[in-house]
């Protein structure tokens, strides 16, 4: 029997814990981020999830700090948790903030209200720094954020049919067919609901070969992109600071 995304996926409740574990520093006020958050953004069928868990590691060595995962699932946990989506939409700095953010970053957006509840909550995730948001046109919607960096995994075809009949365990044939209609259909949600192309490479840092590179070369560009990009060097660790500007 094939496997679904979920089943490679870590648990819901996991994640969610980790997240609540770190979110005390929603609750600093502070005038501009104190720390980077990340989005990626892929084609059907690439490494995005994989590639999000090891940048999450090797962010965690280079910071110190905590950082979290937030893909559809965790994002519409927390906005669906009463308690939670007040905290998160409150505590960047004071309320008035958060508005702001909100009417800057979320005035354009879409008419599907269940996705404008997501979008809603993956700005001010995104403002709190330490966050790493995979798909749901995280790029475009946080594209104004300037704590944020955003990168693109691209793949043939061929790759991404053969790496997803790997990942879930199906059919070769099968996993074609996923890839032709579901590529189709992400993109086409995302135009619709954001009215902008996801796939122009505008909105990125910098778009990566998912076919030409591994998950963990691709991970350490990022690092070294965001090591090196972000202003603040006081946030990550001097020999981390140090061994991305020597590569």
């Amino acid at each position: 029997m094939s496997k679904t995304f979920d089943s490679l996926i870590p648990s819901i409740e996991l994640r969610e814990r980790a997240w609540l574990q770190a979110r005390e520093r929603l609750a600093r006020p502070q005038k501009s981020p104190a720390y980077p958050s990340v989005t990626i953004s892929r084609q059907y069928g690439c490494e995005g999830y994989p590639l999000a868990q090891r940048l999450k590691e090797l962010l965690e060595d280079a910071s110190g700090k905590p950082w979290t995962v937030f893909d559809k699932a965790l994002v519409d946990k927390v906005a669906s948790d009463e308690q939670l989506s007040r905290e998160l939409l409150h505590r960047l700095g004071d309320e008035s903030h958060a508005q702001d953010v909100l009417r800057t970053h979320f005035g354009y957006l879409t008419h599907d209200d269940a996705y404008a509840k997501l979008v809603k909550h993956i700005v001010p995730i995104a403002a709190a720094g330490c966050g790493i948001i995979v798909g749901r046109g995280g790029a475009i919607t946080c594209h104004g954020l300037k704590n944020c960096f955003h990168f693109r995994l691209i793949g043939s075809f061929e790759f991404r049919a053969s790496t997803l009949a790997r990942r879930l365990e199906m059919p070769q044939a099968e996993a074609e067919e996923l890839v032709r209609t579901q590529s189709k259909l992400r993109e086409k949600f995302i135009s619709d609901c954001l009215h902008e192309d996801i796939t122009s490479p505008h909105w990125y840092d910098a778009v990566f070969s998912n076919d030409r590179q591994s998950v963990e070369t691709i991970a350490q560009a990022c690092l070294r992109l965001v090591v090196c990009g972000w202003p603040g060097k006081e946030v990550f660790k001097p020999d981390a600071t140090r061994a991305a500007l020597l590569h």
